[in-house]
């Protein structure tokens, strides 16, 4: 029988507990030597063939008959409040079907706001007015005839001009708020017993997330059903927000995304787009498309908040006595932040720490998650002052972080990890990167004028996934397999995965089994987002292919009149001692046969702490004239648990360390600090690395040991870890090869530069 249990589950560095309906016992673990036939095995994507010859259906290829195109009017002005809308111009437009705004708009509630166009407009690119129309063209020219009466507001979009005392006030309560805080020990005493102590500020950059497949949705209402076509990494979390927006039931509501090109968290719930879509599909009953352009996707989509960043930490005997970190965190209007001291609090044992987090509103796009949202930040800024108090001390920097790095618990609430093998993982990345080369002052490059040196950083996050998550096996009279779930493929390969753990546990031949995904009228499937979909998702399919399994076996002991302990199905063969029968043969002497095995995730131990671990060493090359750094060689090392497919698995490291040069080298959202404008909303002077920007040489290394506590297939997530470490790998390597520390990520050639100078005024 179904039951209820609490769950405690990690996600993005928070801890929630939540109520879940389980049903029946968890599988256990395979045992040590299991030789399995899909798991641990390289395979190529099975929906590889519909990505590259365009058969695959991302919501941007979505065209219905009679459909109409949105265009959204956006605020010129950081902030503003909207008087007056005439549209009449735009509405006697050939072509024209339909006008949103805060006047004619019924209310639908986004975010805790009452409706999605404020009267108060807050960041340049807001929304004010939606226009429908027969085609793009039409529709954006309607928008040149909308005339709006603003009332311009003072504004600030900076970061440290919204924390200082003349900056205007946002709200009530003042720009800046406390998000987040954590003690433990006596800091301020173990500061005072310190022989060393470093006492520096960092900052990072807003980044934005420039997935290939911008955001946007296609809408359509027969009356009865409302079906959303949407880019998104949680089909659930669109129909509880389309739900919340438009007061309809959830059998009315069905969320689709069959494909999508990347979303790095910005498409973890509703979308306004998704709303004002909705919105005109109920009330002109045509279907609606909305989709946002590159300018609006880097205007009004989220971004990784711009952080400052104050660390203060002491050292004594070789090891750390004390850490204070303090963050301030530009969320723009976005409602909470991503906490960049959850690595300080959690990645080592300092028993005298304090930690304080605060969010910081601005006149400038909302924060959205992105990719280790807060552990990018406060991983390059932790990781940065630790190897500044390394040589400070005049000790190695891999060896203080191994003295700190060994504790079986965590620091953070005292509970034993599942697993760790960090101390391993720093072993394979330090011989892989010769780490026994690493010379105070770095080493002499390829010409009199470069410099070569090499870094370090180290990884914790999340990933040990958990309920609610169920997956459905159907086994066809034919002997084929539909796996059913409602999560998403952002891109991932979560489809072959979970394909390849069916078809193992099952035992029927990987090409025989059918996955379907990305529907809310699938059994719920979790968001795609903090590295928790396979460590969720993985281990319902596993039980609900053994139900099948279990099914099939009693079937095939009746057909064969042989005892079910005495058969096996391999191959998509029930085997016994002395014969192999196809399962179609089996099945087709049944008649009217129905097979679905049910499986949903059980709840993770409440007394143990689901991590992951990784370090990333870098080498790299520095042009001491023109600031200008060479990446040369990446060694990624991830403990995350059992590897399903190293192929996919590898794919997700390498994204991760490009995308995580962006974040380190070049990826920065300029904003113009009169007008609120950002200035480089577009990808030609927001620079995301291209080919040319990878390292000649990406080596990566896995672990690779189940977590025999995680859940029933020992196994953790990995798309979120490999972009942690990186950023300050490379700046520890910049300091090691120039004897030049630059605290402000990216390190673009002006910072390193500046760097150089005041390093050589120094000495």
């Amino acid at each position: 029988m179904p039951r209820v249990v609490k769950s405690r589950e990690e996600f993005e560095g928070e801890i929630f507990e939540s109520l879940v309906l389980v049903e029946g016992k968890d599988l256990p673990l395979p045992p040590a030597g299991t030789e399995f036939t899909e798991i641990a095995k390289s395979r190529r994507r099975i929906d590889g063939p519909q990505r590259v010859t365009g058969r695959a259906r991302y919501t941007q290829d979505i065209y219905l008959p009679g459909m109409l195109h949105v265009r959204v009017l956006r605020s010129p002005y950081p902030r503003a409040r909207v008087r007056r809308i005439d549209t009449k111009k735009a509405e006697a437009l050939a072509g024209v079907r339909g006008v949103l705004h805060r006047f004619n708009a019924p209310k639908a509630a986004f975010r805790g706001e009452e409706t999605i166009f404020r009267e108060e407009v807050r960041f340049v690119g807001d929304e004010v007015v939606a226009v429908a129309a027969d085609d793009e063209q039409t529709a954006a020219e309607a928008l040149r005839l909308i005339e709006v009466d603003y009332e311009l507001l003072p504004h600030v979009v900076d970061l440290e001009e919204a924390i200082g005392d003349v900056a205007p006030r946002l709200e009530t309560d003042g720009n800046v708020a406390e998000a987040a805080t954590h003690k433990r020990g006596d800091a301020k005493r173990g500061l005072k017993e310190a022989d060393f102590v470093v006492d520096a500020t960092y900052r990072t950059s807003t980044q934005l997330h420039n997935s290939l497949e911008t955001h946007g949705a296609v809408a359509t209402w027969d009356g009865e059903q409302l079906t959303v076509y949407e880019s998104t990494q949680h089909v659930f979390g669109v129909r509880q927000g389309l739900r919340t927006a438009l007061k309809l039931p959830f059998s009315k509501i069905r969320v689709i995304c069959d494909y999508m090109g990347g979303g790095f968290g910005s498409k973890g719930g509703v979308g306004k787009y998704s709303i004002i879509a909705s919105l005109f599909a109920m009330r002109l009953e045509r279907p609606i498309r909305c989709i946002l352009t590159r300018e609006e996707e880097n205007l009004a989509a989220g971004n990784r908040s711009a952080t400052l960043q104050q660390m203060r930490i002491g050292g004594k005997g070789g090891r750390i006595t004390a850490l204070e970190h303090i963050s301030w965190a530009n969320v723009g209007q976005g409602k909470w932040v991503a906490n960049p001291t959850g690595p300080t609090n959690t990645l080592y044992d300092i028993a005298n720490l304090s930690s304080k987090s605060y969010k910081v509103v601005t006149n400038a796009g909302s924060l959205s998650a992105f990719r280790a949202p807060g552990y990018v930040e406060g991983t390059f800024a932790l990781e940065s002052a630790i190897d500044e108090l390394a040589d400070k001390m005049g000790v190695d920097p891999l060896a203080l972080r191994r003295k700190h790095a060994a504790s079986p618990k965590d620091p953070m609430v005292g509970t034993r990890y599942s697993d760790k093998h960090l101390i391993e993982c720093y072993r394979i990345g330090a011989a892989e990167i010769g780490w026994q080369r690493r010379r105070s002052g770095g080493m002499r490059g390829l010409a009199p004028h470069r410099r070569r040196g090499v870094g370090m950083a180290t990884q914790i996050w999340g990933g040990g996934g958990g309920p609610p998550a169920y997956a459905t096996v159907h086994v066809n009279s034919d002997g084929t397999v539909v796996l059913t779930t409602g999560t998403q493929d952002i891109g991932t390969g979560t489809r072959t995965v979970l394909a390849q753990l069916c078809a193992d546990e099952l035992g029927v031949d990987l090409e025989d089994v059918q996955v379907r995904l990305g529907d809310t009228d699938n059994p719920y499937g979790p968001i795609s987002a903090g590295s928790l979909t396979i460590a969720s998702v993985g281990p319902a399919v596993r039980i609900a292919a053994s139900d099948a399994r279990q099914q099939l076996l009693g079937a095939a002991a009746g057909v064969l009149e042989t005892p079910q302990a005495e058969l096996r199905l391999e191959g998509g063969m029930v085997v016994t001692k002395g014969a192999r029968t196809p399962l179609s043969e089996i099945l087709g002497k049944v008649d009217n046969n129905t097979v679905i095995g049910k499986g949903g995730r059980h709840p993770n131990d409440p007394e143990l702490s689901l991590r992951t671990f990784g370090a990333h060493f870098v080498e790299v090359e520095v042009d001491v004239r023109t600031g200008e750094i060479t990446v040369e060689h990446v060694v990624a090392v991830h403990d995350i648990g059992r590897i399903i497919n190293p192929t996919t698995a590898r794919s997700q490291v390498e994204g991760g360390v490009l995308q995580a040069l962006g974040f380190a080298l070049s990826e920065e959202r300029f904003v113009d600090r009169a007008t609120g404008r950002v200035m480089n909303a577009n990808l030609e002077n927001y620079k995301v690395p291209t080919v040319k920007d990878v390292p000649a040489k990406i080596t990566v290394k896995f672990v690779d040991r189940p977590d025999r506590r995680a859940n029933n297939l020992g196994i953790k997530g990995l798309g979120e870890p490999p972009i942690i470490p990186t950023a300050a790998a490379i700046a520890n390597a910049v300091a090691n090869a120039t004897g030049a520390r630059v605290r402000h990520a990216p390190l673009t050639r002006a910072r390193v530069l500046e760097a150089l100078a005041i390093a050589e005024a120094r000495s």
